[in-house]
């Protein structure tokens, strides 16, 4: 087996490493930044526990396909970056679209999540959900509205009640 060839199947079997990992990607062309600004947008996706790596379009078909997913091939043509979002779902899509409105540089193509390819929409909508920590904190704070409330209106019941006892 030639040299070239090895190389391949290794970078093939670390994006097919990445997929495996990832509970979603962005599919980011990023013509018109700056060194300085792509080195920004790889330290945001750090920060909020993702990976982020230009790769080549060929091998990512190829370890898409192996992989199983499809559908990606008209979007991997020209320059490509993709976001791995490992520790959270919605961190790529939100860091890459608070950058691009941020610099107004770079694009979305595409994304996918729980086994659904995403449009430049609907990265969108899944960049406006918000984190895992804030949606238990609103449902947590739901749950603590209603036992609140139970518990004033117990409480008006007993005063109620006493109040009638002494009454009486």
């Amino acid at each position: 087996m030639s040299k070239n060839l090895e190389i391949k199947q290794a970078a093939v079997a670390t994006i097919k490493e990445k997929l495996g990992k990832a509970q979603s990607f962005v599919m980011i062309d990023y013509r018109g930044m700056t060194v300085a600004e792509v080195t920004e947008l790889r330290n945001q996706f750090r920060k909020a526990g993702c990976e982020y790596a230009v790769l080549k379009n060929t091998l990512v078909k190829r370890a898409l396909n192996e992989v199983g997913i499809e559908g990606f091939d008209s979007f991997l043509n020209g320059p490509t970056a993709i976001a791995f979002g490992v520790e959270d779902a919605v961190s790529p899509a939100k860091v890459v679209k608070e950058f691009i409105e941020k610099t107004k540089k770079g694009t979305v193509k595409c994304g996918f999540v729980d086994g659904q390819q995403l449009d430049i929409k609907g990265v969108e909508a899944l960049a406006s959900i918000p984190s895992r920590e804030v949606l238990i904190a609103k449902i947590m704070g739901s749950m603590m509205s209603a036992v609140s409330k139970f518990v004033y209106l117990v409480e008006a019941i007993r005063k109620q009640q006493a109040g009638e006892g002494a009454e009486a």
